[in-house]
């Protein structure tokens, strides 16, 4: 057998020299910001196969016990609100006696919309990794004037690029904490009907909704800047897919009501009282989640598998703090079946399972979330308050930290921990 040659040493110092003249090469190239995006798409890519790997995750959340436990809490914990019900469906939702605000602004007079809309102004921003939220939101706030972009959303909302979803609420907390100057609000159970007359009058729309990629079912975030009544579709602006896609009402409305047809408006504040008209009786919260309630309802006799329209019911009774009836509800979507994905972006299970005593469902559920994606911190501050629940201080101590570590400005966990008396760090 021919041996290879030896190398010399001038030969080994000119190989290590080739060796770091090519790590220097890298790490120059990770400074060019579009090299180091589509690096890190492709290291998480690579991280997250070797996840799914090792979890030996499935294609749908676990399914519920059959013999779910409620479990006594310990002494001082927060306190049970409801107590867990063994029938398999919910009872029918009954209307309930709710409080009016004291005035509801006048609605505004239905006028004939025009037949297609579409708002300039937006700048298109293509979402970085796990960016969805601060670049639609990023194209939001272009529309009003606003010069920033993706990037300085995230630096506050998600410092850390693993951490997966921005929630609405934190969108929200944005416009109204660091862009003063504009406001914003969200409701639930929007129409499409209903979202065209924000559109004429000149208000872009975020929806929160959801699309498939290779690896199966993810939540996301489109902004809507116009419509063709004729045609029946919808101008969006899609951080993933692109600039000015022409989408179907069916197929926005499909995906949107997998997150309770979740909407966010963006309006300077001299302009409320005509976002508040044009919300019409949903500019009152609860009676917004009233109909949102009944109509999640309606949908789950239509179509008694449909597991987000059960998760939806869930969510809208959680609102109500009937939370017996909402556990009920998110078992029966988790039988029928919901992407293993889904509480990346959606809590409701928890907070019911929670409230009517069912820790180790939260810490089993949490458990199987957190071993297939470590990255997602309310996974771990629900995980964390059901061990405490359970006398695992020194485990609930190390879940809220978790949750700072993905999320610095995670403040729920941090106000758990300053519960506790313990320091985030």
């Amino acid at each position: 057998m021919k041996r290879r040659p030896r190398l010399t040493t001038p030969g080994r110092v000119w190989l290590v020299f080739a060796f770091a003249l090519i790590g220097l090469a890298v790490v120059g190239m990770t400074r060019i910001p579009t090299v180091r995006s589509v690096l890190i798409w492709r290291v998480e890519v690579a991280r997250a196969q070797v996840l799914d790997w090792w979890s030996g995750r499935s294609d749908t959340l676990p399914t519920p016990s059959a013999d779910a436990v409620v479990s006594t809490p310990v002494t001082g914990g927060p306190a049970v609100v409801a107590s867990y019900e063994d029938s398999v469906t919910p009872a029918r939702p009954t209307p309930t006696a709710l409080p009016g605000p004291t005035a509801l602004p006048p609605t505004a007079t239905p006028v004939p919309l025009p037949p297609t809309v579409t708002l300039t102004g937006v700048k298109y921003e293509k979402q970085d990794l796990n960016n969805c939220g601060p670049a639609t939101l990023a194209m939001m706030l272009s529309y009003w004037g606003w010069q920033g972009d993706q990037s300085v959303i995230a630096d506050v909302l998600k410092p850390a690029t693993r951490d997966k979803n921005v929630r609405w609420d934190e969108l929200v907390y944005y416009v109204k904490t660091r862009a003063g100057w504009l406001d914003a609000l969200f409701r639930v159970s929007g129409t499409i009907d209903g979202l065209k007359p924000f559109i004429a009058d000149g208000y872009p729309v975020i929806i929160e909704t959801s699309y498939t990629v290779k690896s199966g079912w993810v939540g996301h975030y489109l902004l809507l800047t116009g419509y063709d009544e004729a045609a029946q579709t919808f101008v969006v602006q899609d951080a993933t897919g692109g600039p000015d896609r022409i989408m179907p009402y069916t197929d926005v409305d499909r995906d949107w009501q997998q997150f309770n047809r979740l909407f966010i408006l963006v309006f300077p504040p001299a302009d409320r009282e005509k976002i508040m008209a044009l919300l019409g009786t949903d500019a009152d919260e609860a009676t917004n989640r009233q109909r949102a309630l009944d109509t999640a309802f309606a949908e789950t006799e239509r179509d008694p598998q449909n597991a987000f329209a059960w998760f939806n019911l869930g969510s809208n009774l959680n609102y109500f703090d009937r939370y017996g009836e909402a556990a009920q509800a998110f078992d029966k979507a988790r039988q029928i079946g919901l992407p293993w994905r889904m509480l990346f972006y959606q809590f409701g299970p928890y907070r019911a399972y929670f409230n009517v005593g069912r820790y180790q469902d939260v810490i089993d559920l949490a458990d199987a979330v957190l071993k297939a994606r470590p990255d997602l911190e309310e996974n771990f501050f629900w995980r964390g308050w059901a061990r405490y629940m359970l006398g695992d201080k020194d485990g609930a101590i190390a879940d809220f930290r978790s949750a700072l570590e993905v999320n610095p400005g995670f403040e729920d966990a941090r106000a758990a921990l300053g519960s506790l008396g313990v320091a985030a760090h």
